[in-house]
């Protein structure tokens, strides 16, 4: 047997290299890139390898480990999990910012390569700079805070590990039903170890979309169980982007005239303006899709994880709807109540398409969908219009932005009270012109995000929607884009606080309180105003300020014909958001309190849970 004699870092490096991903027939790599900030954990061993191959893999430096981290999934959620960027920080503070973002892909399930430095395995110069020392457990370091927010864990105390963990590592990351983020930890002695490695091991090896027929039993089951439907809604989820199953969803909802709403993750998978997409559904969906889902007799669910937002924390929906939830993955199938159909979303719509001949929806029920669809589209032409206040909600900002983007454009968003506006509202003929991280709503995605975004679309416009709250947290991307010529336009909404929260925080009963930048403790009235535009000129960015709708929209003509990334911040009313549509959430409220706001919302609350107790 052939060996070549390699540092573990050096085999990683090489294995990584030698994965590709068939897509639409050609061969790409599986690993484009990966972000590195290096430290004494990694840039010895792991940076030195990467020195030697950064003709073939591009090494990025970024800013803040969490923001790479965020622009990595952001890039493979745009290229729908096809491939994959890597990460690698420091032992310590490095890899543990890291931690957040392993969360925001393990719950959107989306594939990263975490490499985390790691403290020394002979632990021979105990304890070393940056490590957190286990009273009593030696084996333990901060890295394993990655276990519970990883699909796969390991750390490679010896370099023949390698061997048996990378493959296990790279089948998680292609894997459709167990896709998420991959950790390996590092220790920065073993990363420097030579082995002699099979040369076989480092062969090529191109990976395709696995795609799982449905069980034929469970295809009959479904297709009996539509064909008794009356007032059946299709819900798409994220999963159908995943799967490459557009064209399917189309054909099957145009021939049997489904009405289809969108989650958060599923937004686009038809164009906004198809005769069969009633809008978005759930907590911040449109009135048309909530309206449907409440009479529904058959709710259909394709690829979505049926997350609160998407069910209206399971109060909104008819309670005697029967649920057909299909799915790759079998832990999803089975939420709620659901009746699995467990398989391929593209494979298994082509085959209901076929099994469905000569069913159609109740009449009156489709021209109901089509009603409430042209009222829904009437209240948002209504709502993003520029009202002319000297304040503008965020909507019209929307409006704003979107009348400025292109038809291969996008937009990102994350957190606060932006996504349930963008979800509302936002139209996009581009299946990927919506970029939402709504699992995890994660506050500091935004920027690093739209970054990603960008790299993985380097021909489309993209538009960073992102509120003075997340701009404040994570912000440093900025200057990554300028660094890497990956332009972005940021529009900062500032309303001068957590404008969302706040208004949640009313709506429970409780007075204005850490919210608001005016209801902080202080030692004046208040914090002072951001300057968002001089900050982001001092990243790099061109950047201004704007008074009104017209000057953004002006401005956004001057950021689109920009050569770099362009900031432009606006202030905003924090108090309104857009009524109409939405559907109750979840958030606790005390049952006992001394304001009597939050006792009558107590109440409010409890007749909601009556309802949601009935979908149990």
């Amino acid at each position: 047997m052939n060996t070549i004699r390699l540092t573990m870092a050096q085999a990683v490096v090489r294995y990584m290299l030698a994965q590709k991903v068939e897509i639409e027939g050609d061969v790409k790599p599986l690993f484009p890139g990966i972000w590195a900030i290096f430290g004494h954990g990694n840039v010895a061993g792991l940076g030195e390898a990467l020195y030697q191959a950064r003709e073939q893999l591009p090494t990025y430096r970024a800013h803040n480990e969490q923001g790479m981290a965020h622009a990595a999934i952001a890039y493979s959620k745009t290229l729908n999990r096809q491939q994959v960027m890597a990460c690698t920080a420091s032992a310590g503070p490095g890899a543990t910012n890291m931690v957040t973002a392993a969360a925001v892909a393990h719950v959107n399930r989306l594939p990263v390569l975490f490499l985390p430095g790691d403290t020394f395995a002979t632990r021979m110069p105990d304890p070393v700079l940056q490590q957190v020392e286990n009273f009593h457990d030696h084996t333990l370091t901060s890295n394993d805070c990655f276990k519970p927010v990883s699909r796969f864990f390991d750390r490679i105390t010896r370099p023949e590990q390698l061997l048996t963990s990378l493959p296990q590592a790279v089948r998680v990351l292609t894997d459709p039903v167990e896709c998420g983020p991959v950790t390996l930890a590092l220790p920065q002695d073993i990363q420097t170890f030579a082995f002699d490695y099979p040369e076989h091991f480092f062969a090529e090896k191109v990976h395709r979309l696995r795609r799982q027929s449905a069980d034929r039993h469970e295809l009959e089951s479904a297709v009996q169980l539509i064909r008794q439907a009356k007032k059946p809604l299709l819900v798409a989820g994220g999963g159908v982007h995943y799967s490459g199953a557009l064209p399917a969803l189309d054909a099957l909802v145009c021939q049997y005239h489904l009405p289809v709403g969108e989650t958060q993750a599923g937004k686009g998978a038809l164009p906004w303006d198809h005769t069969q997409n009633v809008g978005t559904i759930g907590v911040t969906g449109g009135a048309a899709a909530n309206a449907l889902a409440a009479e529904a007799d058959l709710i259909i669910a394709v690829g979505t994880r049926l997350g609160d937002f998407a069910s209206g924390s399971r109060a909104m929906i008819n309670p005697s709807a029967k649920l057909l939830s299909i799915n790759v993955a079998s832990f999803d199938a089975v939420k709620h109540k659901g009746q699995a159909l467990v398989g391929d979303a593209k494979l298994t719509l082509e085959e209901l398409i076929t099994e469905l001949e000569g069913w159609q929806p109740e009449a009156s029920w489709v021209e109901q969908a089509a009603g409430l669809r042209a009222d829904w589209n009437q209240t948002v032409d209504k709502v993003t219009a520029d009202r002319g206040n000297n304040l503008p909600c965020d909507a019209e900002v929307v409006g704003a932005v979107n009348r400025a983007a292109g038809e291969r454009d996008i937009v990102v968003c994350a957190a606060g009270g932006l996504p349930g506006e963008l979800q509302k509202l936002w139209r996009t003929r581009f299946d990927r012109g919506y970029h939402m991280e709504y699992g995890y709503s994660c506050m500091g995605y935004e920027l690093a995000g739209g970054v990603g975004v960008k790299m993985a679309k380097p021909d489309s416009e993209v538009f960073v929607m992102v509120g003075d709250g997340s701009y404040l947290m994570l912000n440093s991307e900025i200057a990554t884009s300028v660094m890497l010529g990956h332009k972005i336009i940021a529009v900062v909404l500032d309303n001068r606080g957590y404008g969302c929260i706040h208004r949640l925080q009313q709506f429970c009963g409780g007075p204005g309180f850490n919210n608001m930048l005016e209801d902080c403790l202080s030692v004046d009235e208040g914090a002072p105003k951001t300057d968002f535009a001089a900050h982001a000129a001092a990243l790099g960015a061109l950047s201004e300020q704007v008074g009104n709708i017209q000057a953004l929209e002006q401005a956004l003509e001057r950021a689109k014909a920009a050569d770099r990334s362009y900031v432009i911040a606006i202030d905003t009313d924090g108090l309104t958001d857009t009524q109409d549509g939405g559907a109750w959430w979840d958030v606790a409220v005390p049952e006992v309190s001394e304001r009597a706001e939050v006792n009558t919302a107590r109440e409010r609350y409890e007749a909601y849970k009556a309802r949601q107790f009935q979908n149990l």
